[in-house]
């Protein structure tokens, strides 16, 4: 495994990170962070109200923070938010610091996954393909600037994609 023993999970909302993350931790008995659960934890409130109040900036301010901090540590699993790779502060921890996998999704399967969620701020509108579109245009080319391993997740199963990422760190993959 490349640098350290921390994997970093990234990709589009719906890719699987947190899910994934999960049990990839748990395969590899290595502490599991997300760092979503991680913001609204130390706010003591959801991200949908802290773009509420602060809007997405102050969100992205925070999110460096705690990016900053659990990158820093050593042996963990992260599943970090869509919107990470919007930092090039961001970006240059994660591929620094860890092994970054891209978790990589269609349009479809994350319309799929995420039509009833309504704690995620950006899709709380009417066209909901039309914000995936737009956002998967715009953050495709950051995903795949610091992944070092990709991997479609795409109506694939928890346990074999985090068994595969296994195999990928390995050189099996």
């Amino acid at each position: 495994m490349k640098r350290s023993r921390n994997i970093f999970l990234i990709g589009p909302m719906g890719a699987g990170k947190s899910t994934i993350g999960r049990h990839l931790a748990d395969l590899l008995k290595m502490e599991f962070f997300d760092s979503d659960a991680e913001i609204e934890k130390r706010c003591g409130t959801d991200i949908a109200w802290i773009f509420d109040i602060e809007g997405e900036e102050g969100f992205r301010q925070r999110e460096e923070k705690v990016i900053h901090e659990l990158t820093e540590k050593n042996g963990i699993v992260l599943a970090t938010g869509g919107g990470v790779v919007d930092s090039a502060l961001n970006r240059a921890r994660l591929a620094a610091r860890g092994a970054v996998v891209y978790l990589k999704v269609t349009v479809d399967q994350q319309m799929e996954r995420t039509i009833k969620d309504k704690s995620r701020p950006q899709l709380q509108v009417t066209n909901k393909r039309e914000v995936l579109e737009k956002l998967r245009e715009e953050r495709t080319h950051l995903f795949e600037e610091i992944a070092d391993y990709t991997i479609k997740t795409d109506e694939r199963g928890v346990k074999t994609v985090a068994s595969d990422i296994v195999k990928m760190l390995h050189g099996e993959g």
